[in-house]
Parts: C-alpha cells; structure tokens; sequence
C-alpha cells in the first residue's frame, strides 16, 4: 500500500483539488479535556485475536502472543497502538529511560503494519511538488529529510539488531505506464538537487530489459529505498522494544481515556493505566476514542495477492528484485518474494470488500502487464485499511496537553512511522519542537460517508482516465514502430529497388529520364539485350530471323 512521494502526476493533484472544493472543513478547535469514550470496531474482548491470513503470517518468525492487560498500574507513557508507529515511540522512549507501555486491541502490526508491500523509500504520500506549494521549498528541504531519516532508522535497526525474516532487498522502480521522459527528468533534477536524493532516470530500453513487458517506458530509480517484510520486521521492533524496558498488553483494547488532569487515564476491559503523556498510534483505528481525528482520516482499503512459485517463469518475465510501482492512479505494487513468488498489490476502495472479490482483478492486471504470466495460481490472497488525510500528510502533533498524535500516514507508512516514533519520542522526553513542521497540515474533516463516495467516484474517473491515457501511449508506440518499419524498407527500396535492378541490365543513358512538373512520361525505351528494333516497328514488318 505504498503510494509513492514521486508521485506528480496531474491526476493526483486533480483528486486533491476536487475533494477539497466538495467536502467541507471541519473546526480547527483545541482538544477538550474529560472523558472520551472509544470502542474499536470489531474487537471481542472475550476471544483472544488472530491475525489475517496473509503470506505474512505464513512466513512469520516464531512469536508468541503478548497476554493482555489485568491490573492497574502508572506509566509515564501510554501508547495506544502496536503498529509500527507505536513500537518506535515505545522503543525510543523507553531507550530514553522513561517507563512506557502499549496498549494493542488485537495483535502486534495486526492491520496495515503487518500486511502493507514492505516498500521502504523516502518521502510521503503526497507529493512533494504539492508539499513545496504549501509550505515554501526550505521548509520541504527538512520535512524531507525527516522522512528520509525514518528509512536510515529501519535500514540501521535491521542491521544492528540482525532481525531474523526481515531480508532487506535493495532497490525501487516507478515504470512510466506513459512516454513522459522529459517529466519524469524535471522531477529527477528536483529531488537531486534540492533534496539531495540519489536518484537515476533509466531510459526504456534499460527498463524493458529487466520488466519484460511493453506496458512501461521510462522510469524512475532509488537505489537506496528497500522492500521488506513488514511483518517480521514489526515483531522484531516489539522485542526491541521491550529490551529496552517497554511493556505491550495485546487484546487489550482502550476502552476511554480521561485527559484532564496532570496524570490521565485510559480504561481497557480490565484494568486502569494512568500515564502523563498519552500516544494516539492506531491511525483509522481511532473509531470513537477522538471523533473529530477519526473524521479527518478517509479509510482506504488495498488488495494484495501472492501467486504460488513461479520458478523460471517468473525470473524469465521480471529480472529485477527490487520493487515496482507503475504510475497509474490505483498503481500495481509488485516485488518478488520468497525467491520465485509474486507479491502484487492494487486497486482502492473507500469501503471495505472481500478480497477473494479482486482475486480474478488482481490476475487480470498481472496478465495485462506480463502476458507470459496469465493465469498464475494464487496461494494468499488479502486487504489493508490505512487512513489518508485529504493532504495526504501525516497527522503529527500534540493535540492537548499530553496527548499526543502519529497517524494518516496514507499507505506511505514504513519510513514516516519510524520518523513519527523518533519525532514524539524526543518531544516528549527532550522537548524537541520538530512536530511543529507538520503543523500547517491541519486535521481537516474529511466528508464522512459523503467524502467516501466522492473519493470512491474520482478515483474510478481517474483512474479510467489514466488506463485510456495509457493504452494510447501504446498505440502511439505501435504506430511509430510500424512507420519506422515502412521507412526503413522504402530506404530499403530506393538502394535495392527496380531501378538498380534495371541498371543492371540497361545502362544509364538507356533509362526513361524523370519526367518534369506537367510532362507526359517518356515513351519506355526497349531493351537492347531483347531487341534492337526500335518499339514503333510495326509488327507485320518484322521478319524472322
């Protein structure tokens, strides 16, 4: 679920415009204090949680289930959520040395934490372009570098901490679905020179020698981003934390938290906790807990499947194992896993539906891209909710005293969880003012049900706007390409053709002249190899010889 920060298209910008202009703000107040109730969607306190069947937790490592929380106790923090987001609070405020606990309804990264793509890069989900409108080009400069922070964070924690399953693999590649060269470089000078990215423009030929397919042109290249397995990774990062002196409570979800107050309070099913700061890091999850957050965030839901093993096949059709996203606007996210499996991901809903539903949809893109791969067989096949702002910036920020919030982080969550768990981390302990960057990303009401279904109708728009756009390039493609063949044997013609065949036997001074501008061709004149007489001889007069 991982849109990307390269992402300029006019497309992208156009469902940002639209939406704001049809959905309304909601007021900008300060949080109140009290009481605030909250109950998670689909949680039964009653029956210990399991996650989604996913390829994830088919290759997971060995982890067992944290017990939930049974007796009352003082934190100085209280995270709620065991995502990613909340781990690296978690960890890093316990590393700081202050007592920290986590609150999970269900299981360690039991949404979109543990069943995105694994694609690691910097950036965010909007685009960067969009970014610099809003904010000025400096204050761009350290939001992205923040964000690039957050991938230094994951590649070093894997690294240092030798986190068993996770397999970094090296390398992401955004394939052009359309012949925007001369975009695609404007960009790349952008991100080099302002934001410091290491980033290559590989031309078409460079890209159809490891994508085997002609549905792509150019592409963009960053070397440095990475894809893992998201899963492994977060359960690694939860025993990190709790190494460092962090406790995580799954099956306990919060129930209501009380903020006014020096030290608040959060009920779950069965015990109390009171803490003097508290962490919101379950993003869509929020439901009633803070209403006017949950409303800033439109719940996307993503599908994904893995096909069965592929062997020569799937090398023979994709030499590249880094990963892929393509350019249109519900993009194809695909990478190779599991050595000779296909992990691809696409098409968006604002409500939630059965994956097994986009299973024949998901084949057919595959089949579409790689016609050598139709009609693969599908082992697992699976949905993830994220919430996106309608800035499709992430929610960062103290919101009273105390209270604190990482969320939104729109399918671009690897890197921007990392960086928002760093960012609170050192706010909280140190008092660190870098959240105030995303203050001019305010929580804006995203439209509720109405919003759903505006975004759901600009999105199938869009996005049929951009397959059209896409299948002309195509054709454009094939047309030039069969020029080029007609040119090539007209040149062919005029070096081999007739005439040299004719000189061959005729000398020059015996070939018809051209004819000029209003001129009659020449009469053709015999061939003195055939007969000598002159053309005009009447028949009757010629004599045998």
């Amino acid at each position: 679920m991982p849109p990307s920060a390269f992402s300029v298209l006019a497309c992208r910008n156009s469902i940002r415009r639209i939406a704001l202009a049809s959905i309304s703000h909601a007021p900008q107040s300060s949080m109140p204090g009290g009481e605030l109730t909250c109950v998670e969607e689909n949680v039964n306190a009653s029956e210990p949680a399991s996650y989604v069947p996913t390829w994830y937790t088919a290759t997971m490592v060995p982890a067992s289930a944290r017990p939930p929380l049974t007796y009352d106790f003082d934190v100085d923090v209280c995270v709620v959520g065991a995502g990613l987001a909340g781990l690296t609070t978690a960890r890093e405020i316990a590393r700081r040395g202050w007592s920290v606990a986590v609150l999970e309804s269900r299981r360690i990264a039991w949404s979109a934490s543990g069943r995105n793509d694994g694609f690691v890069l910097p950036g965010f989900a909007a685009p960067m372009d969009s970014v610099v409108s809003r904010v000025g080009l400096e204050h761009a400069k350290a939001l992205w570098a923040l964000s690039d922070m957050g991938l230094k964070y994951i590649r070093a924690t894997i690294a240092e901490a030798r986190l068993p399953g996770v397999a970094p693999i090296a390398g992401w590649l955004k394939a052009s679905k359309i012949d925007n060269r001369d975009e695609l470089l404007d960009d790349a000078q952008l991100y080099a020179e302002e934001f410091g990215t290491e980033i290559e423009v590989w031309p078409t030929e460079r890209v159809r020698d490891v994508l085997k397919t002609n549905h792509y042109f150019h592409a963009v290249h960053l070397p440095r981003a990475f894809h893992i397995h998201p899963l492994n990774y977060a359960l690694g990062l939860a025993e990190l934390a709790e190494a460092a002196g962090a406790r995580i409570f799954e099956d306990t979800p919060a129930l209501s938290i009380d903020t006014e107050g020096v030290r608040k309070r959060i009920a779950t099913p069965s015990a109390r906790v009171r803490a003097a700061h508290i962490v919101l890091a379950c993003s869509i999850h929020l439901g009633s807990l803070v209403p006017r957050i949950a409303g800033t965030l439109l719940p996307i839901w993503s599908y994904t499947m893995t096909t069965a093993p592929l062997g020569p096949r799937l090398a023979a059709a994709i030499a590249y194992r880094g990963a892929v996203t393509d350019t249109n606007l519900a993009s194809n996210h695909y990478r190779i896993v599991g050595n000779d499996r296909l992990l691809w991901s696409g098409h968006t809903t604002t409500w939630e539906a059965d994956p097994k539903r986009f299973v024949r949809r998901l084949k057919a893109d595959v089949a579409a891209v790689y016609p050598q791969l139709a009609d693969v067989e599908v082992e697992h096949a699976w949905s993830g909710v994220l919430g996106n702002a309608l800035h499709r910036m992430p929610q960062i920020g103290e919101l009273s005293g105390g209270l604190w919030l990482a969320s939104g982080f729109g399918g671009h969550g690897i890197n921007t969880t990392a960086m928002a768990g760093n960012i609170l981390a050192q706010a909280i302990v140190e008092g660190d003012d870098a959240w105030r960057l995303f203050a001019p990303f305010e929580l804006v009401w995203a439209g509720g049900s109405i919003g759903r279904a505006v975004m759901q109708v600009l999105y199938w728009w869009l996005d049929t706007r951009e397959r059209l756009a896409a299948r002309a390039a195509r054709r454009r493609e094939q047309e030039d390409v069969r020029l080029a063949k007609r040119a090539a044997l007209r040149e062919g013609y005029e070096e081999t053709g007739v005439e040299a065949q004719l000189g061959a036997v005729l000398p020059r001074e015996h070939l018809p002249a051209e004819p000029q501008r209003g001129e009659l061709p020449a009469d053709p004149v015999a061939s003195p190899a055939i007969d000598r007489r002159t053309v005009d001889e009447p028949l009757e007069a010629r004599t045998p010889d």
